[in-house]
Formats: structure tokens, sequence, C-alpha cells
């Protein structure tokens, strides 16, 4: 069984909501290793120069390392 986990952090973008921000970059790092944890280190936005509201989510992923 694993006793560590490597750590990685990622930010997700959604013009929809942070919410799918965070799903977003959850689920994409997921598909390529188990994600075993994650936290929400920050959101943030901008409005883009078309008018759009853009959210940005930084995300940090655990994933259990292999022994």
């Amino acid at each position: 069984m694993s006793k560590s986990f490597e750590v990685i952090e990622r930010v997700g973008i959604s013009h929809e909501c942070p919410c799918d921000a965070i799903k977003e970059v959850v689920t994409e790092a997921h598909n390529e290793k188990p994600v075993a944890w994650f936290q929400v280190v920050e959101e943030r936005g901008r409005v883009t120069s078309d008018g759009k509201i853009e959210f940005q989510c930084i995300v940090k992923i655990g994933r259990k390392t292999t022994n």
C-alpha cells in the first residue's frame, strides 16, 4: 500500500462557473492517472477582450505513488 503521494498543481478554466473549472481539471488529471484527493487553492477570474467572464481555479491534486 502506498504511504506517499505525488502532488501536482493545475489551473482549470471555464466560461461557465468555478465548479466547471475545478471538475474539468480534476477529471483531466484523473484520466491520466487516478486522483486520490484534490484541494482548491485559489479561485480568480478575468474579463476577456470580448467581454466574457473567465473563471480560473488553481487546484492541487494528490496521487498515490507506486512502490
